[in-house]
């Protein structure tokens, strides 16, 4: 069914792809109730939404796609829904209706060739900079999430307390991951992670306070009637937020499988086979989390990890829907896990150490080319957004095709996405 001998890959890779791919990603279960409780969101209905729509995405990743890229409830769209609900004052159940039409929306869309069109107009040097710039993006991330690098008003970022337990441990599971890699074991991303969660155990920063089994709370509906949701959309006018939670999905979770899948050598020259089934994914999965009460998914960038330790196929994404599955009874082991930051990080910096080498591929003799890459490179880790990285490369590169006269480069969607992406950095709120 997942091909794995076609793919290279056997079950125990796939399995522990799984695994790695799960802890560098399953934070999510308790950060995103965490921010949708600042609009009210009862933190049982947004933690059981949460692992239902990214056990459907991701089982729906797995069995019709066979890719091993993850869905979950994308980060900044859920700060942005916090954004729409306190500003706008709304009920939290109308700002649902609006992610319940975008998701109907985004899964129409997905329907069509649309989605699969945005990916070969992507033009080569372009992904390239996806891949790179989401290498230095999950890079920068486990930095930051460790204290390793902090705020700093005078340079915007600056080197943390290193003596901080979090930032030791993460340097500790750095290096013995490093050792584990250069020594070529096998799975030896997964294998880091393990052994520096054991010494957060007999260091006392990794705590079971409170035990580590627990029932789950049972799911409860947002709204009972969707075309309820159009009505209330209608209503209060919430056009704008439809559109900003559509264009932001889309690219970020384009820009995301293009990077993931040029890393997985799933890319078939210009192309991402079987497209059309990864895609609808997150439409599926964002439409029905809605309705339980969660904000948009995504391709998770996380899912590089297990790409590195070998993971090929839905198997992988399989093996991550389970664990997810399982965690929801699990949440008090899940909640201690995923509190130490140390625990995940030194994949997440090693992987994009790995994906940084797609800067190779980029033609730097060519300025037209060139530029508009880098500009995808630096904007993604900067900004923490795969989506306003690939704005700023798309927007650049129609101006740049333009005045040097290389209309031919050129295409009428080319040029309307970046027409959407003007749109999306100049009007509407990212």
């Amino acid at each position: 069914m997942f091909q794995l001998k076609a793919s290279g890959t056997d079950a125990k890779t796939e399995v522990i792809s799984g695994f790695t791919t799960f802890l560098t990603m399953v934070y999510i279960v308790v950060v995103n109730p965490a921010i949708l409780s600042a609009a009210g969101v009862p933190f049982n209905t947004v933690f059981m939404a949460t692992i239902i729509s990214t056990v459907i995405g991701t089982l729906w990743m797995a069995l019709f796609a066979n890719y091993p890229i993850a869905i979950a409830p994308g980060l900044g769209m859920n700060a942005y829904f916090v954004t729409v609900v306190t500003t706008q004052k709304l009920d939290y159940s109308i700002a649902f209706a609006a992610v319940f039409v975008a998701g109907v929306i985004f899964l129409l869309l997905s329907l069509t060739p649309i989605r699969e069109k945005i990916i070969t107009a992507i033009p080569h040097n372009l992904k390239a900079g996806i891949t790179a710039g989401i290498g230095l993006f999950i890079a920068f991330l486990g930095f930051r999430m460790t204290g390793i690098i902090v705020q700093n008003n005078s340079n915007l970022v600056g080197l943390g307390d290193l003596h901080s337990a979090e930032a030791l441990l993460a340097i500790i599971g750095l290096f013995v991951t490093l050792i584990l890699l250069a020594l070529n074991v096998k799975g030896a991303l997964f294998i880091g992670m393990i052994i520096t969660a054991i010494i957060s155990f007999f260091t006392g920063e990794l705590k079971f306070t409170d035990g580590i089994i627990k029932l789950p709370p049972m799911p409860e509906f947002i709204f009972t009637n969707p075309l309820h949701a159009f009505g209330d959309v209608m209503t209060h006018g919430l056009y704008a937020v439809i559109l900003s939670f559509l264009l932001i999905t889309i690219f970020d979770t384009t820009g995301t499988m293009i990077g993931v899948a040029k890393k997985a050598g799933l890319m078939k020259g210009e192309s991402l086979p079987n497209a059309k089934q990864a895609l609808l994914a997150d439409a599926v999965s964002t439409t029905i989390g809605s309705i339980f009460g969660t904000t948009p998914t995504s391709a998770y960038v996380e899912s590089s990890a297990g790409v590195a330790t070998g993971g090929r196929t839905g198997l992988t994404t399989l093996t991550v829907s389970i664990l997810f599955l399982v965690s929801a009874f699990f949440a008090p082991l899940v909640g201690a896990v995923s509190s130490i930051s140390a625990i995940t990080a030194p994949a997440l910096i090693i992987v994009g150490s790995m994906m940084i080498g797609a800067v190779k591929e980029i033609n730097w003799d060519s300025l037209d080319e060139a530029f508009p890459a880098f500009l995808v490179i630096l904007a993604m880790p900067l900004t923490s957004s795969i989506a306003i990285g690939l704005a700023f490369g798309f927007i650049s590169y129609v101006i740049l095709k333009i005045f040097t006269k290389k209309w031919h480069e050129l295409n009428g969607f080319l040029i309307a996405i970046a027409f959407l992406f003007f749109i999306l950095v100049a009007f509407l709120p990212h």
